[in-house]
């Protein structure tokens, strides 16, 4: 699983639903107070349906889609795919300002979620900045390595310790053979 914490910003929708794209959309936001916030919370949690955001790293014939949508081709949105939310809480919440944060699977978009919950307050929301905090089994309160700690030794520790977490060389390449006739299916 993946840990992120993640800022939203009420009243605003961008095309590419986070803080690089045009505004797309602006609506009143100071209706909803926290508890609103945090009863949609619970809708997004658990296994959900997600619509992946159009400006993203998805394929269309090859072609990641936001380069298509940069040259200006039609890129029709993609139908929504079951994606699993493991925990998701409010940290805080400053209008127009909210902090999540957010455990999920693989093939989740934080963006989506922030977009949806907009929606979900019949209001408008982007994403201002997303921070990974967990990557399977790295977390960036154990496994960073500040910028006091860059010497040689402090890296090379760093690593075996990260490399100690990953599973072993050899069974990756047994679990490929033992399934001749699986197609490995990869997700950006």
């Amino acid at each position: 699983s993946q840990k992120y914490t993640a800022i939203g910003l009420l009243g605003k929708a961008t095309d590419t639903l986070d803080a690089t794209g045009k505004v797309t959309e602006e609506k009143p936001y100071d209706q909803i107070t926290k508890g609103d916030l945090e009863n949609v919370l619970q809708k997004f949690t658990g296994d959900i349906m997600q619509v992946p955001p159009l400006y993203s790293a998805l394929k269309k014939d090859g072609e990641r889609l936001s380069t298509l949508m940069k040259r200006g081709e039609a890129v029709e949105a993609k139908p929504a795919r079951p994606v699993t939310v493991y925990s998701l809480s409010l940290q805080q919440f400053q209008p127009p300002l909210f902090t999540l944060d957010v455990e999920c699977g693989g093939g989740f978009y934080v963006r989506s979620l922030v977009s949806d919950i907009g929606k979900e307050l019949s209001t408008c929301a982007t994403m201002q900045e997303l921070t990974r905090t967990k990557h399977g089994p790295f977390t960036l309160e154990e496994h960073a390595l500040y910028e006091d700690k860059w010497t040689i030794d402090e890296i090379a520790r760093s690593l075996e310790h990260c490399t100690s977490l990953l599973p072993g060389e050899p069974s990756h390449k047994k679990l490929k053979t033992e399934h001749p006739g699986e197609t490995a299916v990869s997700c950006e």
